[in-house]
């Protein structure tokens, strides 16, 4: 399989971090790309429209978009059920996978607001709604941080971690461990897991 990939996108890092879970992240071909909100890379965007990082190209020519439907593939196709569970334990650890990506998309919403938009034309408001969702995601997980794995991680659990691994990335000045006790010290734990480790984000070059 091959993958367009960056290394800062949490997104990327949430397939990758189930590639080592599944036992087959030495399989795949991380593809260099240089994926932007406004300014298409044309090397994504011959295999997928929407031009986003992660978009996987199997080996028979199907293209599989987002991360969600990425890590359902491989843990299906690399035999790791324990990520997407059956049954009622199936909808909780997707709507925590929701909730991750909710998370990560209000950050990255803003993220862009500051980073991608001239600054003349930047809108406050909107920058604060944003923020104002990254942080009442951060106060829900904290109020589900004792049902969280440690070990034999979920898709859910693992979009949680990448999700909180973003916001230290990205968002350093909003300490959301301050008033999240709970969800801190679970994530001191998870992220220590060899699939967390070998996948934390940086900066491309």
């Amino acid at each position: 399989m091959k993958l367009f990939y960056s290394p800062a996108s949490p997104y990327v890092r949430k397939v990758m971090a189930v590639a080592h879970e599944a036992g087959c992240a030495g399989d795949i071909e991380c593809l260099p790309s240089a994926a932007h909100p406004v300014n298409r890379d044309a090397r994504i965007a011959a295999s997928s429209p929407l031009a986003k990082v992660p978009t996987a190209v199997l080996e028979d020519g199907q293209v599989l978009f987002d991360s969600r439907v990425i890590c359902e593939y491989l843990a299906e196709r690399y035999g790791s059920p324990a990520l997407f569970p059956s049954g009622a334990a199936r909808w909780a650890v997707l709507s925590r996978q929701a909730l991750g990506d909710g998370l990560l998309d209000a950050a990255l919403l803003a993220r862009y607001e500051r980073a991608a938009r001239p600054a003349e034309f930047q809108w406050q408001p909107w920058y604060d709604g944003q923020i104002t969702k990254v942080q009442a995601s951060v106060d829900a997980i904290e109020a589900i941080a004792a049902e969280l794995p440690t070990s034999a991680p979920d898709i859910g659990a693992i979009t949680l971690g990448c999700a909180l691994g973003y916001l230290d990335f990205r968002f350093a000045d909003l300490d959301w461990r301050a008033e999240h006790p709970r969800t801190a010290a679970w994530f001191a734990a998870f992220d220590e897991l060899p699939a967390m480790r070998e996948t934390r984000p940086r900066d491309a070059g």
